[in-house]
């Protein structure tokens, strides 16, 4: 049985210090560099294209929605009884519920990676982005 290969693709919202939201695509080389990450892990702009940036990883979600949660280890989907926090937000004090969330390891399953920006480059982001986005295009 032959498979056909899903190209790897990451959606990255970057989070700056003035409150805006940058997002940008990854795919292949640059998508594989983050698999494997952890939430809270530092990553070098360069792996994403975006030199002289440093970036924190600060959550994300599968292809389903299901987010991931740093407090739970491993790169699987499972069932976890919350009480409030990243996937379960309490609508009565006390209540808890079985909800499923993925843990804080980057897997192939991932499709949104939220980080933000710990170490700032010499040029801005939105220049940055926007030259990459036109050449991939192209």
């Amino acid at each position: 049985m032959s498979r056909k290969a899903r190209q790897l693709e990451f959606k990255l919202n970057i989070g700056d210090n003035k409150g805006k939201c940058h997002t940008k695509i990854v795919r292949d080389a640059q998508a594989n560099a983050l698999i494997g990450l952890k939430i809270g892990d530092k990553v070098d702009g360069n792996l994403v294209g975006l030199p002289a940036y440093e970036f924190i990883i600060t959550g994300g979600s599968d292809k389903d929605g299901f987010p991931h949660r740093a407090s739970i280890d491993g790169l699987g989907r499972r069932k976890y009884l919350l009480s409030g926090g990243i996937g379960y937000r309490v609508t009565r004090k006390g209540r808890r519920i079985k909800k499923s969330v993925r843990g804080n390891i980057i897997s192939e399953e991932s499709y949104q990676i939220n980080m933000k920006i710990s170490k700032n480059g010499k040029s801005p982001l939105e220049e940055l982005i926007s030259e990459g986005s036109s050449s991939q295009e192209s």
